[in-house]
């Protein structure tokens, strides 16, 4: 009885820790790393936008929209008309076929243009997009920003750099994780209001990170989007097969807008956060 009584004993002993154990992780877990919130948005304006522009990096700079395409041989920096689409001003990103055009951004009175594979970054003079400036990057090249000190690049990993747009050097990074751990295949970039918001490459999500513990604070779910447009598209023409997906963010922080498109994509959506 007595032997018994205490291996009773034992069983409830272990059993109660073991509930405890389990109690505290789930608590822990569903509290310390939930899934970031969708960001709901409302469509405010379709405008057109170039079917021959794979575009790569979209800036909004002082009422005119900038915009960085990409394509072996095809890489252009190009100046356009918002309400019409119209090409004002363009330059070939180089002459050399190997070059492929990413992402731009504009940092005092300079585009600076990422290239995805030849380690170069050019930079071009804002008014008459001379090229002016050329550096080495050692990663590939995806997506750029600017919070108004750094420059802040992606490189289709998890990581993002921030460098010093004087000599580009890497300043210092974060990894950008969420509920479900790194989150790869960032890709174009912008920054607004404290935040970072990147295309995540291949998807219809663009995420808001914060850039100084990398955390995703919240996703923005663009799924159907050009379904949306009211434009006349093929839509076996835009999908991850065929390359042609969401990719573009800018910011116009004078209507708080963002400017949202796609690689080839036959429609620029002007959105608010809700």
């Amino acid at each position: 009885m007595k032997q018994s009584a205490v291996v009773f004993l034992l069983l409830i002993f272990i059993s109660a820790c073991n509930n405890n154990s389990t109690n505290t992780n789930t608590i822990t877990d569903d509290n310390a790393n939930p899934p970031p919130p969708i960001i709901n948005f409302s469509i405010v304006k379709v405008y057109p936008h170039d079917t021959s522009s794979y575009t790569q990096g979209l800036e909004w700079y002082k009422n005119n929209l900038y915009e960085g395409t990409g394509n072996y041989a095809h890489s252009k920096l190009l100046k356009t008309d918002l309400a019409s689409g119209k090409i004002l001003q363009q330059v070939k990103t180089s002459a050399d076929s190997t070059v492929f055009g990413e992402g731009i951004t504009v940092f005092n009175n300079k585009i600076y243009e990422l290239t995805w594979q030849t380690h170069k970054v050019y930079v071009y003079d804002l008014n008459t997009f001379k090229k002016i400036n050329e550096f080495n990057w050692p990663f590939e090249g995806w997506g750029l920003t600017t919070n108004g000190k750094e420059l802040i690049l992606s490189t289709g990993s998890s990581n993002l750099y921030f460098v010093d747009p004087e000599n580009f050097k890497i300043l210092r990074q974060v990894n950008v994780t969420d509920n479900n751990g790194p989150v790869s295949f960032l890709n174009e970039l912008e920054y607004v209001n404290g935040f970072i918001y990147a295309n995540i490459y291949e998807t219809d999500y663009i995420v808001k990170i914060n850039p100084e513990n990398g955390n995703v604070t919240g996703k923005i779910d663009c799924s159907n989007l050009l379904q949306k447009s009211g434009v006349n598209y093929n839509s076996g023409n835009y999908s991850a097969n065929t390359g042609y997906v969401l990719n573009g963010i800018a910011y116009d922080s004078t209507k708080q807008s963002f400017y949202i498109t796609g690689k080839m994509w036959p429609a620029l959506f002007e959105i608010k956060l809700n």
